[in-house]
């Protein structure tokens, strides 16, 4: 039996998560989840019926004097959660578990999906001091790629898998018509985000304006929208979003996570922002397998030109679920081999190191 010490720190986390923590428990693992507040992580985590231990649940001041008290504040409450709780393992995507990790003796591990030269700052603090970082062969992980251990598939497949999702129309039909679109506005307000755009008020009416003579938009915000976009609003429970994001006839937004999303699911989708062709996981799925268009926000009239196109390609959809057969082809079970790594190490790192090759019993 293992203890598990599993930190999300955004809602993205919680999906991470969520079928390998019912796994571990199934299997009569101990698991000790732990949380801040942010967007709609609680709200995701209490329709699992998770008991969880809320180090932050006050929102930070947005000021540097903010973000130190309350990584303080994290450190020092994390910290008395390992003290009790004895660990063997610390999961997640959080600096401050390498840290702890380190102080405690307790291997800590980084799932992440972003290359270094897009996070450089959380690289620089998080990976010295983390035992393992778990990432897709396409991510970048620079002077740390001695911990890596890659594998041949994609971090959010850890929950859209086929293994563990199966998309039901019956669970948005009260929410949502047959044809339907959505859009994804984000802040972009996350620090490597700085001096990188997406999409704006004005190109938005444009957007909007062009599909719905095609089917209802829904927009999909943790942001505050203006009025007339607030209107669109999608109206949900948080934990059907992949439902709604598997049958809606295109994707189109300013988010790199979602835009990912889309493509595992096999849905169209364009990503409009200032990372566009700079993020390896996302280039490969364009790239690679055809199931995702990236435009930067210089390039508004090409976005639109391609929205046509899709708009007048009835067979699109059924092409996008071709390429998205293959991709599962050629990729492993994520879940499954997340499920055996975490729970034989060290040995399975041993074998990842030896023996690649391995991940292939996890077809």
């Amino acid at each position: 039996m293992r203890r598990l010490l599993i930190y999300l720190g955004h809602p993205a986390h919680f999906h991470l998560f969520k079928n390998l923590v019912r796994d571990f428990k199934e299997k009569g693992h101990e698991v000790l989840i732990v949380i801040k507040t942010k967007d709609i992580l609680e709200e995701l985590c209490q329709s699992e019926n998770w008991e969880y231990v809320n180090v932050l649940p006050v929102y930070r001041r947005k000021s540097l004097l903010g973000f130190a008290g309350s990584y303080l504040t994290k450190y020092r409450r994390i910290g008395k959660l390992i003290r009790q709780f004895k660990p063997g393992l610390l999961l997640g995507s959080e600096p401050s578990l390498t840290h702890l990790g380190k102080w405690f003796r307790v291997p800590s591990f980084i799932f992440s999906e972003d290359d270094v030269h897009i996070i450089p700052q959380f690289a620089k603090i998080a990976y010295p001091y983390a035992d393992v970082i778990l990432s897709p062969e396409s991510c970048d992980a620079g002077k740390w790629k001695h911990k890596k251990i890659a594998y041949r598939g994609f971090h959010k497949l850890a929950y859209l898998h086929p293994s563990v999702f199966t998309p039901d129309r019956s669970k948005i039909a009260a929410y949502l018509p047959e044809k339907f679109f959505i859009l994804r506005l984000t802040e972009l307000a996350a620090y490597h985000d700085t001096g990188r755009q997406g999409i704006q008020g004005e190109f938005a009416r444009e957007i909007i304006a062009l599909l719905e003579p095609h089917g209802k938009v829904v927009i999909t915000s943790e942001k505050t929208l203006d009025p007339e976009f607030e209107k669109l609003r999608l109206d949900l429970p948080p934990e059907l979003i992949h439902h709604a994001l598997y049958f809606a006839g295109l994707y189109i937004g300013d988010s790199q996570s979602m835009a990912v999303e889309a493509a595992l699911l096999g849905t169209p989708g364009i990503r409009f922002n200032d990372f566009a062709g700079e993020i390896g996981v996302l280039n490969e799925l364009e790239n690679t397998f055809g199931l995702t268009y990236s435009f930067k926000t210089s390039q508004r009239a090409m976005v639109l030109d391609k929205i046509r196109e899709i708009l007048a390609n009835e067979d699109l959809k059924e092409e996008f679920r071709g390429k998205r057969k293959r991709l599962l082809e050629e990729t492993i079970n994520v879940p499954a081999f997340f499920s055996w790594f975490i729970l034989n190490y060290p040995e399975s790192r041993r074998i990842m190191q030896e023996n690649p090759a391995y991940q292939d019993n996890f077809k």
